[in-house]
């Protein structure tokens, strides 16, 4: 199996607002696509409204103390404004956030509903890594992580 780190050809994407994800999911489900990563699209899109859910909901596991007190601080800024590395692997215990199988249609209108739960909610968990984060970088965060996971679904012409 290729990682995800070894992926070419990903799409360079820029989200400016949380709009920008359903408008580039609804044009790459209403054609032919295709992924080059690991996970479906259906599972891609699952997974972005889970983490959106989670921040609302909370996450239920933290990453080790040293790494929340000495490395989140010093890559944050980094995180919240450049986009994301390709070939983070989600320890066990963020098993949540590992879709299942799940249509587009389904991954769609949950992120869809996940979207629409920011309109009206605030996120308000504490981030794993980052802890409390203020609603500003909560978007930004979201942003850049649906940047990276969306890079890897391509029109198919």
């Amino acid at each position: 199996m290729t990682t995800t780190q070894q992926v070419e050809n990903r799409r360079e994407l820029h989200y400016s607002n949380l709009n920008d994800i359903i408008t580039d999911a609804e044009s790459l489900a209403s054609g032919e696509y295709r992924t080059s990563g690991n996970w479906t699209f259906g599972q891609i899109l699952e997974h972005l409204a889970m983490a959106m859910d989670c921040s609302i909901d909370g996450f239920g596991f933290k990453a080790p103390w040293l790494v929340r007190t000495f490395v989140a601080p010093v890559i944050k800024n980094r995180v919240f404004s450049k986009p994301m590395p390709a070939g983070f692997k989600l320890p066990a215990k963020a098993s949540r956030l590992q879709p299942g199988d799940v249509t587009v249609e389904e991954g769609l209108e949950h992120l869809k509903r996940a979207i629409a739960r920011y309109e009206t909610e605030t996120p308000s968990a504490p981030h794993p890594f980052f802890g409390k984060l203020a609603r500003q970088e909560w978007v930004s965060l979201t942003l850049r992580h649906a940047e990276l996971h969306m890079s890897f679904v391509h029109p198919a012409s």
